[in-house]
């Protein structure tokens, strides 16, 4: 298959020769919202960056900021956002942060392109198919109308998409929810991205649906040699779809790795908390499913400290009076960062865990006893 008159493969060849330069670049990244309440640091000086070709998956619960840093790097935040001095967002070499919605237009559909996770939200619903596929490509490629109808073909075909002829006609209401799904990644593809952002893509899919999807979006990253950043808040989709995983927490990332090292050497007692919290199939029948304590921080003007300490079973007083930053402690290789003063499987993390269990609790209350590791 062409791509804008290029064979894909070598295309894909060129940019695999070619990894050194980050497709994407997000430094010091802070997006606070100003509300009644106070300034809600969302994105709370957030720093990775994702090559070519590569899939960088971010994880963490509902609300750790997720889906406003995809947004942001989209440039398509809510007028109340605020990017604060010293942030960048740098794709291939320049800075989006920076740029009017009427520049981050030009972007959007033929560099950066983003799947969203409700496909009925993301297609319009009065126009079939076929318009919306072909509004997407004559706008941003110079094609006529008749070009247009054969490549939106060609797309659904190359997604999987029975009678691709028939489907045109139709409208969303009249699709699958996998259908749909296949719809927007066709969309989201059309142009060739050189960066495809998927929040949440196979959300309210079921079990069979997300496999399909995840593989039909590696196998034409693969083929396009397109950097994908896969956002989720289930560690076991991105465990075997992602080159390197950030795990996020309350505004920022807490833990950064290559995803075989991140399972193996997991540093933060919230990976390990959600790496724990995965039902395992060798549990007996009625088996107690292991829950994080407590709940999620504020992030409305939050106090100082490690914005999981309530809910650490390592936390001791530093954790409640500091920020602990990204850093490596030289074992796991330069990608593999954490921001904890007692880290999971170290000695200070080992003593940490042993005074709190002596103690009965951690500096921040919680109850510890030997059932309480995560």
């Amino acid at each position: 298959m062409t791509v804008n008159g290029k064979d894909i493969d070598a295309v894909t060849q060129v940019l695999q020769q070619d990894t050194g330069t980050p497709t994407l670049a997000v430094t010091d990244l802070r997006v606070w919202f100003d509300t009644p309440r106070g300034m809600v640091r969302a994105v709370d000086g957030v720093t990775l960056d994702v090559a070519p070709g590569r899939t960088l998956g971010i994880v963490g619960e509902s609300g750790s900021g997720k889906s406003v840093l995809s947004r942001a790097v989209m440039n398509i935040l809510a007028p109340s956002a605020v990017v604060r001095s010293g942030s960048r967002i740098e794709f291939e070499g320049r800075d989006t942060a920076t740029l009017s919605r009427e520049e981050a237009r030009k972007l959007w559909g033929a560099r950066i392109a983003m799947v969203f996770q409700d496909p009925m939200t993301s297609l319009t619903p009065v126009l079939t198919i076929g318009s919306q596929l072909t509004e997407t490509l004559r706008r941003h490629l110079p094609m006529s109308r008749s070009e247009a109808l054969a490549r939106a073909e060609e797309l659904l075909e190359w997604v999987g998409i029975p009678e691709p002829r028939k489907r045109l006609t139709q409208y969303p209401h009249n699709l699958s929810g996998g259908m749909r799904q296949r719809v927007v990644i066709a969309l989201a593809l059309a142009c060739s991205p050189r960066l495809l952002i998927a929040d949440e893509p196979t959300t309210a899919l079921d079990v069979t649906v997300q496999h399909q999807i995840l593989t039909l979006l590696e196998r034409l990253q693969r083929e396009q040699g397109m950097a994908m950043v896969l956002i989720t808040h289930d560690l076991g989709v991105v465990a075997g779809r992602s080159d390197e995983i950030a795990v996020m927490y309350a505004g920022r990332v807490v833990e950064q790795a290559p995803t075989k090292v991140l399972f193996q050497e997991m540093r933060h007692p919230y990976t390990r908390a959600l790496v724990g919290s995965i039902p395992r199939i060798s549990d007996p029948s009625h088996t107690r499913l292991r829950a994080i304590p407590g709940r999620p921080p504020t992030v409305v003007d939050p106090p100082p400290g490690c914005a999981f300490a309530a809910r650490c079973p390592h936390a001791r007083p530093r954790c409640l009076v500091e920020t602990p930053v990204l850093t490596t402690d030289g074992t796991t290789g330069d990608r593999h960062r954490h921001a904890c003063f007692h880290p999971v499987g170290t000695p200070a993390g080992d003593d940490a865990w042993t005074t709190n269990l002596d103690e009965g609790r951690t500096a921040a209350g919680l109850p510890v006893d030997s059932r309480s590791v995560l």
